[in-house]
């Protein structure tokens, strides 16, 4: 099947973020013609003047690449109910490619899109596609990369909210299962991080989604969109935290792993599931959290863990290389990753050197900033 997903742009109330993400797909490669963009905009009963702003900029838009359609919400749907009331347009399209309005996308973001989406056709276990790649872990805000196994794309157990695409298989796939009420998480392992986000959000619902069907989204190895986070209704205020280096160049073709053969597997904690061979165990025997940051109790005997537990230490490894799992990899000693048989009672070793943890995240620190650092601190 040729994909032509239409560009469903999601809007509210922040004009400055709208004409930033308008003119950046302006500027974007196309393929194809006849590409329909629609600009949804949520109503803001309070923020009137910036909702009015928003929506003469989306009427004065001139999108040369096909139709353009401007839906002015009745009333306030709210995020979780925009984001959802988007996703139906696969339906008429074939598939679709959403854009929240604080995002910018890339130049080539449209052609990896159709190759990915035509990609994962027939795989039943990509439930959808991202355009943005992940460069922190939103749980800890510590450094991420996935591991580089030479092909354009990675695995994550974890959707998309910064550039994502779905064709109508899959999206209805979802949508069937959120509709017959699977929206209580409580018997799910998800991370606190998510669990705890506001009802608003329609993210964690799609997580606990393929956490519970074993479903990953596929990722670009370099990103597709960028994230500003300007300030707005979930946000307090701007920030580049999520900035990631988009992808510039030339048209091209992609060349994409299957899940079952990949090495860049990782699930919702931002741990990787292809470690499991490198210590011969079974993946069902395995718990792995380098990060530090689930909680027991554990599903496997053995747990793979940058903390100190009370349990029987199997082997230690060092933390020396990126990403970390590679230390596991290649072996490297040390003891600050400790591999443990949760069903043995033992001292827990000494706590690894916490500096070392977050030098390691951050790579380095000099005095000057080191300097200022604390001049902050005291000052704030």
């Amino acid at each position: 099947m040729t994909y032509k997903p239409a560009i469903v742009v999601i809007a509210y109330n922040r004009p400055r973020a709208l004409e930033r993400l308008l003119s950046s797909l302006e500027r974007a490669e196309y393929p194809v013609q006849d590409i329909a963009l629609i600009i949804s905009i949520d109503r803001d009963q309070k923020n009137i003047a910036a909702n009015e702003e928003v929506l003469r900029l989306a009427e004065g838009f001139q999108w040369k690449q096909g139709e353009k359609k401007v839906v002015f919400q009745q009333q306030n749907l709210g995020l979780r109910q925009h984001v959802l009331t988007c996703g139906d347009y696969t339906e008429a399209y074939g598939s679709a490619i959403l854009l929240e309005d604080d995002l910018m996308v890339s130049p080539l973001f449209y052609s990896f899109t159709r190759e990915a989406l035509a990609f994962s056709e027939n795989t039943a276990s990509i439930a959808g596609i991202s355009l943005y790649n992940h460069r922190l872990n939103v749980h800890t805000r510590e450094d991420f990369s996935a591991l580089e196994d030479g092909y354009d794309n990675w695995y994550f157990q974890f959707a998309s909210s910064w550039g994502q695409a779905w064709s109508h298989a899959q999206w209805k796939a979802f949508r069937d299962w959120y509709d017959a009420g699977n929206q209580n998480l409580a018997g799910h392992e998800i991370p606190a991080n998510v669990k705890a986000w506001s009802e608003k959000s329609w993210l964690k619902y799609f997580i606990g989604y393929l956490i519970e069907k074993d479903l990953f989204f596929l990722y670009p190895r370099i990103s597709h969109t960028t994230n500003f986070s300007d300030q707005g209704t979930h946000v307090g205020s701007d920030s580049t935290a999520f900035q990631v280096p988009l992808s510039y160049g030339h048209q091209r073709s992609y060349s994409f792993s299957k899940l079952d053969t990949s090495m860049a597997v990782y699930d919702a904690f931002y741990e990787s599931r292809c470690l499991s061979g490198h210590l011969d165990l079974d993946s069902g025997d395995l718990i792995t959290d380098l990060y530090g940051y689930r909680k027991g109790p554990w599903q496997g005997r053995y747990l793979l863990s940058s903390r100190a537990h009370p349990y029987k230490v199997l082997r230690s490894f060092g933390r020396c290389t990126r990403p970390h799992e590679t230390n596991i990899m290649e072996s490297v000693e040390g003891s600050e990753l400790y591999l443990y048989d949760t069903t043995v009672a033992a001292a827990a070793p000494e706590k690894p050197d916490e500096i070392r943890r977050i030098l390691f995240s951050i790579r380095h620190l000099n005095s000057r900033q080191i300097a200022r650092l604390r001049k902050w601190s005291i000052h704030k």
